[in-house]
């Protein structure tokens, strides 16, 4: 998988589409993503003998094709590629050319 954690990227396709958030948690297995703020589900705490009953909002996964990697400098979401420099394998940006931390 091209996108990894703590990432900023864009959603492509589905009900939030155009927004973008940081990718908390990647799993490869699944090939899914959850990213910050998009994609919120509701979950209802069952009430235990120390925690009271209460109703959560957090975020739920999203298949890594319905999200692209966002060039934060240049404001647009972007494909992403692998070179090597000086041995090393580096991400890259393919609407720029200029590499990606």
């Amino acid at each position: 998988m091209k996108i990894r954690k703590d990432d900023t990227v864009m959603v492509i396709s589905g009900k939030e589409k155009g927004k973008h958030g940081k990718v908390l948690k990647v799993n490869p297995k699944k090939e899914t993503v959850i990213v910050e703020g998009i994609n919120m589900q509701t979950k209802h705490q069952k009430q235990t003998r120390k925690v009271r009953s209460e109703i959560k909002h957090q975020e739920g996964p999203i298949h890594v094709s319905n999200v692209m990697f966002y060039d934060t400098r240049e404001k647009m979401p972007t494909r992403i590629g692998y070179m090597f420099e000086d041995g090393v394998k580096v991400r890259y940006s393919k609407r720029t050319g200029s590499p990606v931390n």
